[in-house]
């Protein structure tokens, strides 16, 4: 009997790992619904962070900085810089040729599924990497009484906090794509991967269908915790679980993720949720493998309850 795949929703680094990490286990059963709400059009490039990061982790040619593509150049950013122009948004020059072949398709009529399936393709991943949808989607967010693009905010601003406002512009115009729906429908397991709730997962979950489709599996549903003995790994997820009042506890990642999914992977017992505790650190790649054995088991251990 044939198995349905394995979707893991993600964006960043921590999704992208345990991403990887499954795909060691079942291949090309693998489906990653990547976060397209950071993207962003610069340079005539259309640049997509989290599906490229993913892909990058995939096929094992992510940079030891923790983006872009390894042993990449910079050329292009370091004419521009001499030009005038400003690079406070660096690409590597792959990575800078990858954002316009993508913007070159989107032009031409491609959805932005297609673009990142024939990059995939390129790439040679056979798993089936998925933006969360089609159309663009912006995060805006407001800190300090300034009004600034998401990536502006993390890059320019430094990521500093406390937030005061997190917008998701364009996703009432959104809608789950085919691809999304038959791989959702058709689910062996779901799993929210270890990435920011707020920024990473939270676009994805307010795709409109995107939590009627993942309801309607008949696929455990489980969240991997991005805390690590309360804080996170890397990056601002304190600061905008903090905007969202959720503690930052098992049970605040719980309570957050409650009346959608069907148990909890954490450092610590949640009091609210089914939890398998254990070691959430995906240091190489058999750190990589270990979670992501250990939630394909605890996901079949919450299929047989």
């Amino acid at each position: 009997m044939a198995r349905g795949p394995v979707v893991v929703l993600a964006g960043g680094t921590g999704g992208a790992k345990l991403a990887r990490g499954m795909f060691d286990l079942v291949g090309e059963r693998l489906t990653v619904v990547a976060n397209t709400a950071d993207d962003i059009t610069i340079y005539g490039a259309r640049v997509c962070p989290d599906p490229d990061l993913i892909l990058f982790h995939l096929c094992d040619r992510i940079d030891d900085r923790g983006w872009g593509l390894d042993g990449d150049s910079f050329n292009a950013m370091d004419q521009l810089a001499e030009l005038g122009a400003e690079t406070w948004f660096r690409l590597g020059d792959r990575d800078l040729a990858i954002g316009i072949d993508r913007a070159r398709r989107l032009s031409q009529g491609e959805r932005l599924t297609e673009a990142t399936a024939a990059l995939a393709e390129s790439l040679g991943v056979s798993a089936q990497v998925l933006p969360m949808c089609d159309e663009p989607v912006e995060t805006v967010i407001t800190a300090g009484g300034k009004l600034r693009p998401f990536q502006q905010f993390m890059i320019v601003d430094g990521a500093k906090g406390p937030i005061e406002s997190v917008s998701f512009n364009g996703i009432e115009s959104a809608q789950i794509t085919p691809e999304l729906q038959r791989a959702l429908s058709a689910a062996e397991a779901i799993v929210i991967g270890p990435s920011n709730p707020s920024i990473s997962i939270g676009p994805i979950l307010r795709v409109p269908g995107m939590q009627d489709a993942i309801k309607a599996s008949t696929a455990p549903v489980i969240a991997v915790s991005p805390l690590v003995k309360g804080a996170a790994v890397k990056g601002p997820t304190e600061e905008f679980l903090a905007w969202e009042g959720v503690e930052l506890s098992a049970d605040g990642i719980a309570n957050h993720y409650a009346g959608i999914t069907d148990g909890l992977i954490a450092d610590s017992e949640a009091s609210s949720m089914t939890t398998l505790v254990t070691d959430l650190l995906m240091d190489g790649p058999d750190g990589r493998r270990r979670l992501a054995q250990e939630t394909l088991s605890f996901a079949d251990q919450l299929r047989h309850e």
